[in-house]
């Protein structure tokens, strides 16, 4: 393997985890013993995290590797 891909994997498997993890983390505040939410504070984690989603695939999938989507007709 070619030592930039060695690194790309190393890395990878490292943030991946580590935001695998920290959804999950998210996904603990749903527990109504021991918060207080509305369906408002719901809807802005949901929208944030999925806003972030979306720049991640536009960044992988697009030339412009900014990750500043670009308009096409």
């Amino acid at each position: 393997m070619s030592e930039k891909r060695e690194k790309f994997v190393e890395i990878a498997e490292k943030r991946v985890t580590r935001a695998i993890k920290d959804l999950r983390l998210i996904g603990n505040l749903s527990n109504k013993n021991n918060y207080s939410y509305s369906e408002n504070d719901i809807q802005k984690i949901l929208s944030a995290l999925e806003q972030e989603v979306k720049a991640l695939r536009v960044r992988f999938s697009s030339d412009d590797k900014k990750g500043v989507p670009t308009f096409k007709l």
